[in-house]
């Protein structure tokens, strides 16, 4: 069976002929091109189906991983164009305001979907990857607008950890100034009061970097963000999984994908590890600072599952 290498992975990965075409152009060219192909991805929008699957959370929950394990599947398509390395169009958290036909533009034609269902002989699915999803609060009700049946693929990581593995991807990324993960929690409340809620839910053309960038402790209040999803679409159309077993047990938890999208189980692909970064160990008085501040919110997350994720064990109090 396919296990995870020790050197993760960045990014989205695309099949060796792709990035020798890639390799092939001059990076002027390949930005002058993104325009053009967009335009005519809009223009055919309404021969383009729209996503089966999302894939919404958790940010350094390993969505990068899953959404490559996926796309390396016979009968899931990669986003259009299949050259860009496109892991999310960010149409319901972010680009909203740009409508519903430049969101289409981003998936590939029936016509493509027929042939790659004849050629495999079994239907083929596609989705996006957004961890600002499960977070942005008008995503739920976005989605449930415009996809009443999508499947949604949730997974949530032990929130210590996911906290200090965002802190440090964010300083990686140069989104984040601060110099100490301790520092940046401390100004997270006072970072956050800028947003303006009201223009989150209601104003499709309103971003804030900071509820995007700095949000290490409130992402980690899982229930909250969760329960519009559980209100509003079909247990049958969730599947939430937790984080750490698609690392222990990778075939298990992309066995479990694959049922749930209705795809067949393939056991060949290889499945990496995807955009986990090094950094220094979390000093022991702040890792218990963030496991008395996770405790009743985890414990509200198990009992609204019924499923005790077993987070409480790595931090006793």
């Amino acid at each position: 069976m396919p296990t995870a290498p020790m050197e993760p992975k960045r990014g989205m990965a695309i099949p060796g002929y792709l990035e020798r075409l890639r390799g092939s152009l001059p990076h002027p060219v390949i930005q002058g091109m993104k325009a053009p192909i967009r335009r005519y991805g809009a223009a055919t929008a309404s021969s383009r189906p729209l996503p089966d699957y999302l894939i919404v959370g958790t940010k350094k929950g390993g969505t990068t991983s899953l959404i490559n394990w996926l796309v390396a599947h016979p009968h899931v398509c990669r986003m259009f164009p299949p050259p860009q390395r496109l892991k999310s169009a960010h149409y319901f958290d972010i680009n909203y305001a740009r409508g519903l036909s430049w969101y289409r533009s981003h998936f590939p034609s029936e016509t493509v979907r027929n042939r790659l269902e004849r050629s495999g002989g079994h239907p083929v699915v596609v989705g996006e990857a957004s961890p600002y999803y499960m977070f942005h609060p008008a995503v739920p009700y976005r989605v449930a607008e415009t996809l009443p049946d999508v499947k949604i693929i949730v997974l949530l990581r032990d929130p210590v950890s996911r906290a200090y593995s965002n802190y440090w991807d964010r300083r990686a990324t140069q989104t984040e100034d601060i110099q100490t993960f301790e520092a940046a929690i401390d100004a997270e409340a006072e970072r956050l009061a800028t947003v303006d809620e009201y223009r989150l839910l209601h104003d499709p053309s309103y971003y804030s970097f900071d509820h995007d960038n700095h949000s290490y402790l409130a992402r980690g209040r899982y229930l909250e963000h969760l329960q519009p999803w559980i209100d509003m679409f079909r247990p049958e159309q969730l599947l939430i999984l937790r984080a750490e077993a698609m690392f222990t047990e990778p075939e298990r938890v992309f066995t479990r994908v694959q049922s749930f999208l209705d795809i067949p189980v393939v056991g060949t692909i290889p499945l990496s590890k995807f955009n986990e970064r090094s950094r220094p160990p979390m000093a022991a008085e702040t890792r218990a600072r963030l496991a008395d501040y996770y405790r009743p919110h985890n414990a509200a997350l198990y009992k609204a599952l019924g499923e005790d994720f077993g987070w409480e064990a790595k931090y006793p109090s």
